[in-house]
């Protein structure tokens, strides 16, 4: 494909060119020296006739050698040019045939800042985001089988105690059984709540919400949960930053996850705030919780699926780690922002939302 386009590139660009400025000089000379020969023949009285033709055929002669010098050296000269600038072309038709062999590893060396190395830095920016969500895809394949293999495990082995009657069929044995399956339901349906978030943005129904009424909404409906943990419950909504614009269902979805991870992470007697307030173009609603915080090094990936801060919660304890993944997805599907800090015992959770 490159020495097909380069000859192309070639032919277009050199031989028409070079055969124009030929054209129009041997024309030029030829109308020029036949006036220059007679005014010139008439005032020495000589006969223009052999002279001229002369001069005509070796003027002629002239521009057919330096056609063909000029048409080797250009060949030369662009041929390497054009080799040059088409380079990353050629490294583009070859990666993207690594790519499609599942090959995201090799990247375009960009040499130029034109446009050809623009295209190239869109292509090397695309192969990373493809490497990205290849890695995350195998990830979150790892870590469904990681979270499925438990509890059907344990189902096995109950089981197989029930019917070796190693274990008794007592009530207490089919409720570990209930148990178990109640945990693979909530994961499936935390996968499917994970997808229907993926597709949010093409399912909006945008109005105008009290963020008010919506957070009042979430407390009233954990506030058994809190009062369970004596946890301190302060809300404060800014008038400056009431109102959003955005779909009730999912920002409903967003905020109990968000009230949710509050509870279950905030100790017994503690504190937890939800604050809004107006932030450039948008409204920023916080979400803070005292107790251990999470580490500098987690709060990066505190959004990504399956990852979970602190490691040694046990499942029912700490989730699956999807519901902060939900909570990014269903936030930026609305043109919003989330972020996460934690210091001095204090963790704050916030998310943006258009006014």
């Amino acid at each position: 494909m490159k020495q097909r386009l380069l000859w192309k590139l070639l032919l277009l660009n050199i031989v028409p060119v070079i055969a124009i400025i030929i054209l129009v000089v041997w024309l030029s000379i030829d109308q020029l020296a036949a006036g220059y020969f007679m005014e010139l023949m008439d005032k020495y009285e000589v006969s223009p006739d052999d002279i001229h033709q002369m001069f005509l055929t070796a003027v002629h002669r002239y521009l057919l050698w330096a056609t063909i010098a000029a048409l080797g050296l250009a060949f030369i000269i662009s041929y390497f040019l054009m080799r040059r600038i088409l380079q990353p072309l050629s490294q583009m038709l070859v990666i993207t045939r690594d790519v499609a062999k599942g090959n995201f590893s090799a990247r375009v060396e960009v040499t130029s800042k034109d446009e050809v190395g623009q295209l190239g830095i869109a292509f090397n920016r695309m192969a990373d985001s493809l490497a990205k969500v290849e890695q995350l895809r195998k990830t979150m394949v790892a870590d469904v089988a990681h979270e499925l293999r438990t509890p059907l495990t344990n189902l096995r082995g109950y089981l197989e105690a029930l019917n070796d009657k190693v274990l008794p069929p007592s009530p207490e044995t089919f409720e570990m059984l209930q148990q178990e399956i109640l945990r693979l339901v909530s994961l499936v349906e935390n996968l499917q709540q994970l997808a229907k978030a993926d597709a949010a943005r093409a399912f909006l129904k945008r109005e105008k919400l009290s963020l008010g009424e919506v957070v009042e909404q979430m407390l009233t409906l954990y506030q058994p949960h809190f009062q369970e943990k004596q946890i301190t419950v302060e809300k404060t909504i800014s008038p400056d930053a009431e109102f959003v614009m955005a779909d009730r269902g999912k920002l409903l979805q967003a905020v109990r996850n968000l009230v949710e991870n509050a509870w279950k992470y905030t100790p017994q007697d503690g504190r937890v705030a939800i604050a809004s307030q107006p932030y450039k173009d948008t409204v920023k609603v916080v979400i803070s919780n005292s107790g251990p915080g999470i580490l500098e090094n987690d709060l990066p990936f505190i959004f990504e699926r399956f990852f979970r801060a602190d490691r040694s919660r046990s499942r029912d304890a700490g989730g699956a780690g999807i519901g902060l993944s939900i909570v990014k997805e269903l936030i930026e599907a609305h043109g919003g922002n989330v972020g996460a800090e934690s210091r001095d015992g204090d963790t704050r959770i916030w998310f943006t939302l258009p006014a």
